[in-house]
């Protein structure tokens, strides 16, 4: 090659550089609403270093924890007015507002989080960008299924009656209501204190959060049934999103698939699954089961809040038949239904 067309080879890629030297670096803020010591906040943190260096060091981030950006049920708002430009959400905080997502929530659905987590993402992407199209989609996931914790020991739904519960979300609540409960509503970090001044008595929680949020000092009895899990999403800020080159927006669409879903729940399943040992090695703790005649009397004791979920599905131009099905063969493929 000649002298001057190195030359002219130089001078051109000055012109046009490297993809990273012509693209615009963003400063993400990652959101979310539980203290910094969970295990999502390594999880995030993990994806925002995998997401700076597959960009080439364009795309940056920094995480918020602890409500830091605004309360909880704020979250998908947050993250849709750009508050922040990704965030972990809950949306059984919002009951009614995201009737489809809401079937992940119904009790008796889930046995097992990790397939659970790849079966509801999987499901949920061809319904994701109709319901919460006002962010993008990342991926969805759950945790490792609640257990009832309570002062008195409650074996049977009749049980609840004139409880004060603290429920995980709507559809729990509406369920709760149904047997003769009384919700309190409540965050995750504020159920020890209301737990010890008498005003719940029973609250749903996996193992783990039981010791994160130090509440299995308020406690004495865990009914072992797996009732219920939340369904969480990781969503992103569109305007954020949009702003980005072709190659960055792969980036983001790379980290926004059901594997990295998995891997990104991975942790926080296991550390919840791990507590149940040492919630049974408490001094006076009293973890106990139920007959199969029992267990058919809680899932008849349901069957209320699955009506009551259709008919929103319904209200909402949604066909609650194909939705339930469709789920419980996702999880039924996943090894993870009940």
């Amino acid at each position: 090659m000649t002298s001057r067309a190195l030359l002219l080879g130089a001078a051109l890629a000055a012109l046009i550089g490297p993809a990273s030297a012509q693209e615009k670096t963003f400063n993400l803020r990652l959101s979310h609403w539980v203290p910094a010591t969970h295990p999502l906040q390594k999880a995030m943190e993990e994806w925002g270093a995998s997401v700076e260096k597959a960009s080439g060091g364009t795309i940056k981030s920094a995480v918020f924890p602890a409500q830091q950006l605004g309360k909880a049920f704020d979250h998908y708002d947050m993250t849709r007015d750009g508050i922040a430009d990704l965030s972990y959400i809950n949306p059984g905080q919002n009951p009614g507002r995201f009737p489809i997502i809401a079937v992940g929530e119904l009790p008796f659905m889930v046995s097992e989080a990790h397939g659970a987590t790849r079966a509801i993402d999987q499901w949920y992407r061809k319904y994701a960008p109709t319901e919460m199209k006002d962010v993008k989609f990342c991926f969805a996931f759950t945790y490792d299924p609640a257990r009832l914790h309570s002062k008195k020991k409650i074996v049977v739904p009749a049980d609840l009656k004139g409880a004060k519960v603290g429920p995980p979300h709507g559809t729990f609540a509406a369920w709760m209501v149904s047997l003769g409960a009384t919700n309190i509503p409540s965050g995750p970090s504020e159920r020890r204190d209301l737990m010890s001044k008498g005003v719940m008595d029973t609250l749903t929680s996996p193992y783990g959060s039981m010791f994160l949020f130090g509440t299995e000092k308020t406690t004495k009895y865990t009914l072992e049934l797996p009732v219920t899990v939340s369904t969480f999403q990781w969503i992103m800020n569109w305007k954020t999103y949009n702003a980005m080159s072709d190659r960055q927006k792969k980036v983001i669409d790379d980290h926004c698939t059901t594997e990295v879903g998995a891997r990104f729940a991975g942790p926080w399943i296991d550390y919840e699954a791990a507590g149940g040992p040492r919630l049974k090695a408490l001094k006076d703790r009293e973890m106990y089961n139920v007959t199969p005649a029992q267990v058919e009397e809680w899932k008849k004791s349901a069957e209320p809040v699955y009506k009551q979920w259709a008919d929103e599905v319904r209200k909402a131009g949604h066909d609650p038949d194909t939705i339930l099905r469709e789920l419980r063969t996702a999880l039924a493929q996943n090894n993870a239904g009940m």
